[in-house]
């Protein structure tokens, strides 16, 4: 066995005075272990020497700047990765996989999967649901995962030195979307949680990622893992994702707070879910139940508390939509091939025409929140009551024009080109659900469509309406009020 603190401290040596090198070190280690053990074993201990390897086999010091954003706006699926998840469907069903029996068992296990997020069924992952799930949801979780780590960025609080916890990793979306997102420079001791056939997937998927992105797969569940065993120090973890897994959890309340108490005080929690109201509801009610309002733990994004000391309690439906992520080439095929499906006669349902769109999956359309123990949040405002209308108050403001903060929390939410644009906004302290709605756009208000999702608008001289239908508040938005964008 190789003297591994040796390897430690000739690493500390020598990380200020030149590249450290395997071939040199190794014959200052008791027993001369090959070089090759010895480069080894500082990639094990990479992230705690906070030490990149280079191409040439060296491993020189990661750069203490955070890890900037890097415009990330993917519309494609990446080529590396999508030859990847056609290589395990050859593997498993030959070159036709698309075709005949396989096609048909796999697009079968799609729609199981569709209908059991719908319905709120508990899904079970064997080898065929996990193709499946990665076929059709690889490259939507791999381009909302950065859409979020964008929200951190932003204030430097990601850094690149970088230990993740993925819990539930699935198939690998979240951890493709972290890697490519971070520089090359970055070392990341990557920890995935998964028990079920799609870790499989990932091991495989994995396989694509950097020599400085060192991976581990536990292959146990959520509740029975232990979150404090990663890593040798008592730092805690920089990142914990919980991506499009809480609502199959029997308690997500408690086994997610296990594993906010092991984020790094500086550390992030993330969790990422669906956009449909049954999902991004519950996940709102986890995010409050973790962050209640006497809390120390902010709510960093994107639902930003903006008076102190108050937490919301409305339905809380919130979702970002990016724009989309073409279908890559194995969506296509699965979603080209097969027979055309005629449903039961008087079931309602709709048929399909081969090719229709069925088995793509373009849409970036997801809820999220990330969570801070040292209380950071995305913007540090906060309204001021000798100025702004509080959304808790709003019953008193009825028919009056305001004065006010909020946060954006949609994009617009009509389909109809004649109706007037809407957009979930709140404040932290709401109880029913407030939308604005823009009847008149002109240079002085139309930062409510300028403004991104998460970001804080101040709207002045808005007219505050009850809508009896929606059993919501409406902020009207005409040609007698400003709203500008805070932060």
């Amino acid at each position: 066995m190789i003297d591994r603190e040796a390897v430690r401290s000739n690493a500390k040596y020598l990380r200020n005075v030149r590249p450290i090198d395997p071939e040199e070190i190794h014959e200052y280690v008791e027993g001369t272990p090959h070089p090759a053990v010895v480069r080894e074993t500082l990639r094990e201990e990479a992230y705690d020497l906070r030490l990149r390897e280079r191409e040439d086999g060296t491993f020189v010091p990661v750069s203490d700047d955070p890890a900037p954003r890097p415009g990330w706006a993917p519309d494609t699926f990446p080529e590396g990765y999508a030859f990847a998840v056609e290589d395990l469907l050859v593997e498993r069903y030959g070159a036709n996989w698309h075709r005949g029996e396989s096609g048909d068992r796999l697009r079968g296990a799609i729609r199981r999967l569709k209908e059991d997020y719908y319905r709120q069924n508990p899904v079970e992952y064997d080898e065929e649901a996990a193709l499946g799930y990665a076929i059709y949801h690889l490259p939507d979780y791999y381009a909302a995962i950065g859409y979020v780590l964008d929200d951190l960025a932003e204030r430097d609080l990601l850094p690149r030195t970088l230990r993740v916890l993925d819990v539930g990793a699935g198939a690998g979306g979240p951890a493709l979307g972290l890697h490519d997102y971070l520089p090359d420079d970055a070392v990341v001791d990557y920890h995935a949680v998964e028990p079920s056939a799609a870790a499989d997937v990932l091991e495989r998927m994995l396989t694509e990622t950097g020599r400085n992105f060192r991976t581990t797969i536990h292959r146990e569940t959520a509740e029975a893992f232990d979150p404090q065993s990663i890593g040798d120090d008592d730092s805690g973890i920089d990142l914990v994702v919980f991506a499009n897994v809480l609502s199959e959890l029997d308690d997500s309340e408690d086994v997610a707070a296990r594993y906010l108490d092991a984020v790094a005080d500086d550390g992030s929690f993330l969790a990422l879910a669906p956009a449909d109201r049954n999902t991004s509801t519950g996940l709102r009610e986890i995010e409050r139940a973790l962050a209640p309002a006497d809390s120390t733990v902010s709510v960093y994004a994107p639902t930003l508390r903006l008076w102190p000391g108050e937490a919301p309690s409305d339905r809380g439906w919130s979702f970002d939509r990016r724009p989309d992520v073409a279908a890559p080439p194995f969506q296509r095929r699965l979603d080209e091939a097969g027979e055309s499906d005629e449903p039961p006669e008087g079931s309602g349902a709709s048929g399909r025409t081969p090719g229709d769109g069925t088995f793509r999956n373009e849409t970036v359309q997801f809820s999220y929140f990330v969570l801070r123990p040292d209380g950071a949040r995305r913007t540090d405002v906060r309204a001021d009551p000798s100025r702004h209308a509080k959304m808790a108050e709003m019953e008193r403001h009825v028919t009056n024009r305001i004065d006010l903060l909020a946060v954006k929390l949609s994009r617009d939410l009509t389909d109809d080109a004649d109706a007037n644009p809407l957009f979930k906004v709140g404040d932290g302290s709401e109880a029913v659900e407030h939308y604005a709605v823009s009847t008149v756009r002109d240079p002085l208000n139309e930062a409510v469509f300028l403004g991104d999702y998460g970001e804080i608008l101040a709207f002045e001289n808005v007219l505050c309406l009850w809508n009896d239908d929606e059993g919501a508040y409406n902020l009207v938005v005409d040609g007698e009020t400003v709203v500008e964008r805070v932060a």
